[in-house]
């Protein structure tokens, strides 16, 4: 099947407003991981940040485990089946989540004892529902990265519309802080928050995610053709003879390894800061308190740093005479650099720069990988979505650290490491063999 002329842009659109919510509801899983450190982890003793990190680990596990499961629904039953499918999931999470909030505000005394640690069965709940939620953003993602990157749109190049596409759900990941600051909590002080806070705000997202499930359902979101394998066709080779595509999957690894962590953890570091008495500062002041409600300093971190995604993805969706490899050479040499002045310094605003750098990666890396794979192009895109698992391997590494360093001040050479894989994909992985080129 292949798409009508007249109906170029609606598709486009819808599978782009998904792709929002999936970034949004991303976000707003990492930035509970603070709130639940000090309600659900108050007293889980020496592990407290090795265990908050798990939200994320379990997120991405969804990733890695159903990935490439994703890839087989889109073969057998097509993009838009599969995105439903995603949805469902998302909708099953966040009922978790629900769950998992009022059992924890109902039996809080509910959980499991050992050494100096308790964890409530809430908090286990909540990283079960995790879980479904990094399982329906697989899912989804999927669906929208070969669907954009193969999408023909006049005028516009692959790396382009995955630039559009990713900025539009950058818009979710910067509101997100906020939303979980200011609606989720009511702005008041981290040291404050109440678990039962959660009940409302998360029915509502079930019931908005519900009827964007149902609208779906009844649009028109035709097929793409030659961009997947027919149901029962046998492909000829092993996707991972192809060289460009196996090298892109493990720098797609450590991008998302080095993104989630400095999303997810940059607060927590923000925290560990003011608790030693050198709290981060916006223009001189420490706090930022707007109509009696506390923004804070940490959301406003995170805001910028997904933020610059929003502001790089929107500026690169015009570089239509600017490579995919150019564009990963230049921003991965200057997030290293970043990375390593925060570090040195302490100064975490330079860390929240990277953002900006980091908002075209996941387009220059998916568009390089899958160049000249056709028919092997849905398939790859569940192998590759299956990667993203880097963002919990190395949020959680990166936690555990932190607990034995007793800071997380170091624990950012991680970024560094991953940044220069990245620059050595760009120079020279990225490459197509000849023989890695399909006619057909």
């Amino acid at each position: 099947m292949t798409t009508k002329p007249q109906n170029r842009l609606l598709p486009f659109i819808i599978v782009t407003f998904i792709y929002f919510i999936v970034g949004f509801l991303t976000t707003v899983n990492e930035q509970l991981q603070a709130p639940l450190k000090f309600t659900f982890l108050s007293e889980a003793g020496s592990l407290r940040n090795t265990l908050t990190t798990l939200i994320s680990f379990f997120f991405f596990l969804g990733y890695l485990i159903n990935g490439t499961i994703a890839s087989k629904w889109v073969n057998k039953h097509g993009y838009k089946t599969t995105i439903l499918r995603g949805l469902l999931f998302m909708i099953s999470g966040l009922f978790m989540y629900f769950i998992s909030s009022f059992v924890g505000y109902r039996i809080p005394e509910l959980g499991i004892h050992f050494a100096d640690v308790f964890i409530p069965y809430g908090f286990i709940i909540f990283i079960l529902g995790s879980y479904l939620m990094g399982t329906a953003a697989a899912i989804i993602q999927v669906v929208v990265n070969p669907y954009v990157a193969s999408y023909e749109l006049l005028g516009t190049l692959p790396v382009q519309r995955l630039n559009i596409t990713t900025a539009i759900n950058s818009i979710g990941t910067t509101t997100a802080p906020f939303f979980v600051t200011l609606v989720m909590f009511s702005g008041i002080s981290i040291l404050d928050v109440q678990i039962s806070q959660l009940l409302l705000p998360i029915s509502l997202l079930i019931l908005s995610v519900l009827i964007v499930t149902l609208i779906t359902k009844n649009l028109h979101l035709p097929d793409i053709a030659n961009t997947r394998a027919a149901d029962g066709e046998k492909l000829s080779r092993k996707l991972w003879s192809f060289r460009h595509f196996a090298l892109g999957v493990m720098a797609i690894f450590f991008y998302v390894g080095t993104e989630v962590a400095i999303g997810a953890n940059i607060n927590l570091h923000a925290f560990e800061l003011a608790d030693t008495g050198h709290p981060m500062s916006f223009f001189g002041k420490t706090e930022i308190i707007i109509g009696g409600m506390d923004l804070g300093i940490h959301a406003l971190l995170s805001t910028l740093y997904w933020g610059g995604f929003f502001i790089g993805r929107g500026i690169s969706s015009f570089f239509s005479n600017i490579s995919a490899r150019t564009q990963l050479t230049v921003t991965t040499s200057l997030s290293t650099i970043l990375a390593i002045i925060a570090m040195i310094t302490q100064n975490l605003w330079f860390l929240g720069a990277i953002g900006l750098l980091h908002s075209t990666m996941w387009s220059c890396i998916f568009s390089l990988s899958i160049k000249g794979l056709k028919k092997y192009t849905s398939k790859a895109s569940g192998v590759f979505i299956s990667a993203v698992f880097g963002g919990a391997v190395f949020t959680l590494l990166q936690g555990g650290l932190a607990d034995v360093f007793g800071s997380w001040r170091w624990t950012w050479s991680i970024t560094v490491v991953c940044e220069l894989l990245m620059l050595s994909y760009a120079l020279f992985g990225s490459r197509i063999r000849e023989k890695d080129m399909i006619d057909v």
